[in-house]
């Protein structure tokens, strides 16, 4: 007699393989995803901090404002941002970090962005 055709246990195995495969690509899918949103995140949480640094050399106040905060609405979220001035070794530049994030207590950051401020009028 001549058999043509699968046993149970065939099957049953590559129904298994299948299945392993199925959930490998839905995990593979599902942290592609996840590295898009944080990606995203970080996108617009730089081009928030990239506009207050733009503000901030528009200004031209001398020296800028230590511990400046304010929020940003930018992709329908509110972006929490703060400024820090550091001190260099030459007194008419300064260092300016700017933070931003998503909390209103300034407790995450997801980006951080640093520029030097040159003053407009240096003391010779």
């Amino acid at each position: 007699m001549n058999n043509r055709g699968l046993t149970l246990l065939e099957v049953m195995v590559a129904l298994a393989i299948f299945a392993m495969t199925g959930v490998a690509v839905m995990k593979a899918a599902g942290d592609h995803l996840n590295g898009l949103s944080q990606l995203e995140e970080i996108t617009l949480a730089t081009w928030v901090a990239n506009n207050r640094v733009t503000r901030l050399r528009l200004e031209n106040n001398w020296p800028p404002k230590n511990n400046f905060k304010g929020n940003e609405v930018m992709g329908d979220v509110t972006w929490y941002w703060q400024q820090k001035v550091l001190k260099t070794n030459d007194d008419n530049l300064r260092a300016i970090e700017v933070s931003v994030g998503l909390s209103e207590n300034y407790t995450d950051t997801i980006t951080t962005v640093t520029t030097y401020i040159a003053n407009p009028e240096p003391d010779f």
